[in-house]
């Protein structure tokens, strides 16, 4: 078992570079979270708030939901 959680808080919308705006992890990180150790955890967890600084959604942009049919396409096997 992990030593490191999913910085998920429930608020799972995708902006344009398919980067969740709740938790700043891309499609793919999310998919394929709990097959990561957790050093590719704590790297990913440590890229998050330059992603949120750089964050160029607003009310404005596009956004769509993480649906299980995006998260299988990108599942690593």
């Amino acid at each position: 078992m992990s030593g490191i959680d999913s910085p998920c808080v429930a608020c799972c919308k995708l902006d344009e570079q398919d980067v969740c705006l709740g938790c700043y992890r891309t499609l793919s990180e999310i998919a394929n979270w709990n097959r990561r150790t957790d050093a590719e955890k704590a790297e990913i967890l440590a890229r998050l708030p330059g992603r949120k600084a750089a964050s160029v959604a607003s009310e404005e942009a596009p956004t769509y939901p993480i649906t299980r049919k995006a998260v299988l396409a990108v599942k690593e096997s």
